[in-house]
């Protein structure tokens, strides 16, 4: 057979080139490289140890961690006015005080704008900063922080820690195991407690508590948002972040060469080596890092941030702490693993100002502001006009043309309220009624049937514009109108 005929006897053609094709002894590493990779999907997963840091960034992060925990466990217990929780999320009656402010459901809006908010201020600063978030303020890092507090008081240092699982059952390891349980089983009661103090009065959820008559839903919630906490912070930890949050997962597409994160400068640290202090690392043909792995030892996720950047860095900044602290020691520059940009270890200016950041930050300002305009703004009385569709209109035995409409009046204040009702929009327009004022208690919605009665030589067009107004008696400043529709005949 020639040539063309048959590809196996021409390698050139319809055949790929044989260095394509691996040998006989190039496959078996192949082989076994993948299955080294598929065992490590399925290898059990090893603790992380942390070591404990100190430094600027670690002095940081206790700040926040003390600032965000604060606000969390003490906002319940903060009373605003005459006995009035003021932050509190009270389904039962259908209503969210915010310090001076009451929401209802038909704020809702409100809510959707908050949370765009919180997205674009996401975006924000992670174009910045890169995931700061991540590394100072998820509740997921702030808690596992006081859990690894609490482990390092009852297990000891990280060291101790890895002592210690080893070990097997005896009276030393019983006794830490129970104490650092226990204060985390504590710990994680309270936190759902004051969980559930956001949507029930904690005052009552106390006395409720201690006088065992707390109700099955607040028992529930207290007891999981507990475990929750207590398998997050206790157990899951890192996992949480590597696997379970998709905000690791998308964080990628909001960087760029000026986005700040944290990079170890490889072009200054290799080649690593061990050496002495008073060795002059040129004289070895070394870089500055000295390989001592602290970096990794600190990871909370325990991941060498000196092989680039990836996916499971939170931006903790214990790496660039610790690093400083060896580059004292070492007498080196410190700045061998920093915040920094893409564009800057590659000696090219970084831009902090661009187009994205410019984009998230003016989106940011103009709902803010709106935001805030329109809650101070906003007039806690809703009104909604119903007109009665089984009649377009009828004639009164005054020779008046009558529609009849059904008001929905809500009070949105924190207190009651009597207000008065009136019409116009047409010449001599009467309003007839089974009451001229009401009173209407906070939060309370009430339904009035009214009359409007216009005489005909009035009407000129079939379909008039009309607007109802209430209006508060001992306040000009609620007031609420609503438009409508007067139908009636055309005269001549």
């Amino acid at each position: 057979m020639t040539q063309d005929g048959n590809p196996a006897d021409n390698p050139g053609k319809g055949a790929p080139p044989e260095r394509a094709r691996p040998t006989g002894g190039q496959r078996a590493p192949m082989l076994a490289e993948a299955d080294t990779a598929l065992e490590a999907l399925y290898a059990r997963h090893q603790k992380v140890y942390p070591r404990e840091v100190h430094g600027l960034f670690a002095g940081l992060r206790v700040l926040l961690a003390s600032l965000t925990l604060g606000i969390f466990y003490g906002l319940p217990w903060l009373n605003w006015g005459a006995g009035r929780q003021a932050f509190l999320i009270d389904l039962p009656e259908r209503k969210f005080n915010l310090f001076t402010w009451t929401f209802w459901p038909q704020d809702l809006f409100y809510l959707a704008v908050i949370l765009i908010l919180s997205a674009l201020l996401l975006f924000f600063f992670t174009a910045m900063l890169g995931r700061v978030w991540c590394g100072f303020a998820c509740p997921q890092t702030v808690w596992t922080e006081v859990f690894l507090w609490i482990e390092r008081k009852t297990d000891g240092d990280n060291m101790k820690q890895m002592r210690l699982a080893k070990l097997p059952w005896n009276h030393e390891k019983i006794l830490k195991r129970t104490g650092k349980y226990g204060a985390w089983i504590l710990f994680s009661l309270w936190t759902g407690f004051t969980f559930v103090g956001f949507f029930t009065p904690i005052r009552e959820l106390t006395v409720s508590a201690f006088a065992l008559t707390l109700g099955p839903w607040e028992t529930f919630w207290v007891f999981f948002y507990g475990l929750a906490t207590f398998g997050n912070a206790g157990f899951l930890r890192e996992q949480v972040c590597i696997y379970m949050c998709p905000y690791a997962r998308f964080q990628g597409a909001m960087f760029d060469p000026n986005t700040l994160i944290i990079s170890y400068d490889k072009a200054r640290g290799e080649p690593r080596g061990a050496r002495g202090r008073v060795v002059d690392p040129k004289s070895q043909s070394l870089g500055h890092c000295i390989d001592c792995t602290l970096c990794v030892q600190v990871c909370p996720t325990g991941i060498d941030i000196r092989n680039g950047l990836q996916y499971q860095c939170i931006a903790c900044a214990a790496c660039v702490d610790v690093c400083d602290t060896v580059m004292d020691k070492m007498e080196y520059p410190r700045g061998l693993i920093r915040y920094t940009t893409e564009n800057a270890l590659e000696g090219k200016p970084s831009r902090i100002l661009r187009p994205r950041v410019l984009a998230y930050g003016g989106l940011l300002a103009a709902i803010a502001v709106a935001l805030v305009i329109s809650v101070l703004l906003r007039i806690p009385l809703d009104v909604d006009v119903i007109r009665d569709r089984n009649t377009l209109y009828r004639e009164t035995d005054e020779g008046l043309v009558e529609n009849v409409y059904t008001l929905r009046i809500l009070n949105m204040d924190n207190s009651a309220h009597a207000y008065q009702l009136s019409a116009d929009g047409i010449e001599s327009l009467r309003m007839q009624s089974d009451v001229e004022r009401v009173t209407i208690e906070s939060g309370q919605v009430r339904e009035l049937v009214v009359r409007l009665q216009a005489d005909p030589v009035n009407l000129k067009e079939r379909s008039s514009h009309i607007r109802f107004r209430v209006q508060a008696e001992d306040s000009t400043k609620l007031v609420a109108t609503e438009e409508a529709r007067f139908l009636g005949p055309v005269i001549r």
